[in-house]
């Protein structure tokens, strides 16, 4: 089907096409570097609870190059509308932590800064975490790790001899676990993000492609016959109460993580980011990908590319271009990776015996397979929204899945047409 591409694996995670929306004006310049930039002080925004993976190489930097890196840990989803504000005020960041789906947006707004990298430097990553950093072939971004949503289940509450192997065959465990506030299997599929492993595993898509590999954002998958499909299994976890209410919504992640860690789900999907807070919960977890369907086909997802992007209104563009380059060179990512378990997005680190030998590594390596590279177009921003409450609506049953999903569409269209008529 020409609507849906997949991701085939080479490395850790694999090649793909990713087009995007058209640079913005000022941001594929750069800017004057400052005569002299020695005793510098480089404002970076790193991701909540990463700076442990970053201080070893920073220190270096620091020394080498005479200055002072101010690390800032900030939830790296939020810094582009953070950036919108400070970076004008000059109270901003000169590097940031980025997820790649927020690149066509900031390229568009001038938000980021062209990079001046050469083949030497690119050819290192792998061909989807790069792809994810470049637009209309400018590169805005070097990559530093990759992650997919993951099977999690409580090695106490689930016999691995036993291990199921289909959704089907988690549905049936589920009804066998859930007793009281006890539960078997848990997934957050009320939200397009999670949901995407079931709808993507039977035919929908957000958006397709068109001829020169493109995203057409008039062709949108996400009512179709596959997609109801989808939710209408989805549904059936709902009503059964086999997903219990607090799931949904907002604080809906925060509960699944809880009954996980509190040993009152025997299995959940989540991604790489609860590796740590499982374990420091105490659960004995093992990890995996994700089951198949009963239609044969493997539970897709959405893969995601953290990045290191510079500010356009860094007064040192080039320094900070350095502190990236050298922050997502092999060296530092493996040392990022053994602090964080955060997966490189280096391709020599595939086949190194500390990735290798980490179950958690080949889980995302394996999903990766089937996973799908989430839109990094503007475009996206007006999906998650509609979608996400359609899905709702259903998960409470206030609505019935073609029903919704036909809205959700016809919302996303609107939306479109109204924010992005001119690009």
């Amino acid at each position: 089907m020409k609507n849906k591409f997949y991701l085939l694996s080479s490395g850790l995670i694999v090649s793909s096409l990713l087009a995007a929306c058209g640079p913005g004006e000022s941001s594929s310049e750069t800017s004057t570097e400052p005569e002299n930039s020695d005793g510098a002080t480089i404002v970076m925004w790193e991701d909540v609870d990463k700076m442990v993976g970053t201080e070893e190489a920073i220190k270096a930097f620091e020394e080498e190059h005479n200055v002072t890196v101010e690390v800032q840990e900030k939830p790296y989803g939020d810094n582009i509308e953070d950036l919108r504000l400070d970076g004008p005020g000059g109270t901003g960041p000169d590097i940031f932590a980025m997820p790649h789906d927020n690149l066509g947006t900031a390229v568009t707004e001038g938000l980021v800064q062209a990079l001046n990298v050469d083949e030497e430097v690119t050819s290192m990553y792998t061909d989807s975490a790069m792809m994810s950093q470049t637009v209309d072939g400018v590169v805005y971004g070097l990559p530093y790790a990759v992650e997919t949503t993951v099977l999690y289940y409580n090695r106490d509450l689930v016999d691995e001899e036993n291990l199921p192997e289909t959704l089907d065959d988690w549905y049936e465990f589920s009804k066998e676990a859930t007793e009281g506030d006890n539960y078997g299997f848990l997934a957050l599929w009320d939200q397009i993000y999670y949901a995407q492993s079931i709808m993507g595993g039977y035919g929908g898509y957000v958006f397709g492609m068109d001829d020169d590999g493109n995203y057409d954002t008039e062709d949108i998958g996400l009512n179709n016959e596959g997609a109801v499909e989808a939710t209408e299994y989805i549904q059936k976890f709902y009503e059964e109460g086999l997903f219990p209410s607090g799931i949904i919504g907002e604080q809906g992640i925060n509960v699944l993580d809880s009954l996980f860690s509190e040993g009152r789900a025997a299995a959940v999907i989540s991604g790489p980011w609860n590796l740590g807070p499982f374990e420091q919960a105490g659960i004995d977890y093992g990890v995996m990908a994700l089951p198949r369907l009963e239609n044969g086909d493997q539970m897709s997802s959405f893969v995601g590319v953290k990045s290191y992007n510079v500010s356009s209104y860094s007064q040192y563009p080039e320094l900070a271009q350095e502190l990236v380059e050298w922050l997502t060179n092999e060296e530092n990512q493996l040392t990022r990776y053994e602090n964080t378990m955060e997966v490189p997005a280096i391709e020599a680190l595939a086949n190194d015996p500390i990735v290798t030998e980490s179950e958690s590594a080949q889980a995302v390596a394996e999903q990766s397979q089937y996973a799908e590279l989430m839109p990094g177009i503007p475009e996206m921003n007006e999906v998650w929204t509609p979608v996400d409450s359609a899905l709702q609506t259903v998960a409470t049953g206030s609505e019935e899945p073609q029903a919704a999903l036909d809205s959700a569409v016809e919302s996303v269209r609107s939306q479109i047409e109204a924010n992005h008529s001119g690009n």
